[in-house]
């Protein structure tokens, strides 16, 4: 879906990456600003981060070089301007959720409890970002359960959140952790919220993501609603092979 107006179009890079909480592959090694070196080199505007830390007491204290900040504010750095948290797993020794990093202005977000009872830790990061001179951008970091019946649920709870709270005109940008291997969200999320896949919709098909150095499931998308255009973006597949467990993705919109 696209929309046309009288506005200079505005273009976006987005990324959206799981970090892993900053280390590879079975936790083998602490990387994360070596994480960061890579999604500087991107140079997207907007960062949809899964799995950051916001804090841990026993990886500060047994790392060297682990950041003084959240492992977030560490990330946005001097680059992205304005950063979002959403905390989803809490545990003695810190929490850890989904991120967003913006080169623009963040005026309000709102972090929404997804989990189902009595299983893994699920959240949506809803920003709102107001770049200079134009309408509100309404972006959205998923990560989603393991379990068919869960994924479902929570997609559902996306579908009602774009329903209820943004207005139709408005672009959104929904991307993060789908773990959808099974491919059943496109349909709904197009019916339901009127969303098109990044990929999907100039490929055909999803990106393969997971695990990330022999990439076989698509589990990681950039949905998107209201866009002039957009476009998937290659990204060099060194030296994020052993920076996550997770491939990231990135595409150029234009609003």
């Amino acid at each position: 879906m696209s929309v046309s107006n009288g506005d200079a179009p505005l273009s976006l890079k987005l990324l959206t990456v799981n970090a892993h909480k900053g280390f590879t592959f079975f936790n083998r090694k602490f990387i994360l600003p070596e994480l960061r070196d890579a999604v500087r080199a991107v140079g997207p505007d907007l960062v949809f981060l899964q799995e950051v830390l916001g804090a841990h007491e026993g990886h500060a204290a047994r790392f060297e070089g682990w950041p003084a900040t959240s492992q977030y504010e560490f990330l946005a750095d001097s680059i992205w301007s304005d950063f979002a948290y959403g905390r989803n797993a809490v545990y003695p020794q810190g929490d850890h959720g989904n991120a967003v990093l913006s080169k623009f202005p963040i005026v309000h977000y709102e972090n929404l409890d997804v989990s189902v009872d009595g299983h893994e830790k699920r959240g949506m990061l809803h920003c709102v970002i107001a770049p200079p001179g134009r309408a509100q951008v309404h972006a959205i970091c998923v990560h989603l359960g393991l379990q068919e019946a869960h994924r479902q649920r929570q997609i559902n709870l996306l579908c009602a959140r774009i329903e209820q709270e943004i207005p139709r005109g408005d672009p959104v940008l929904v991307a993060g952790d789908f773990n959808d291997w099974r491919l059943r969200s496109h349909t709904r999320l197009s019916d339901c919220a009127g969303l098109e896949e990044v990929f999907v919709r100039t490929q055909g098909v999803a990106a393969r993501t997971f695990p990330a150095r022999w990439p076989l499931l698509r589990l990681d998308r950039i949905y998107v609603r209201n866009t002039r255009r957009f476009r998937p973006l290659a990204l060099a597949t060194r030296p994020w092979t052993h920076l996550s467990d997770h491939a990231p993705l990135a595409a150029e919109v234009e609003l």
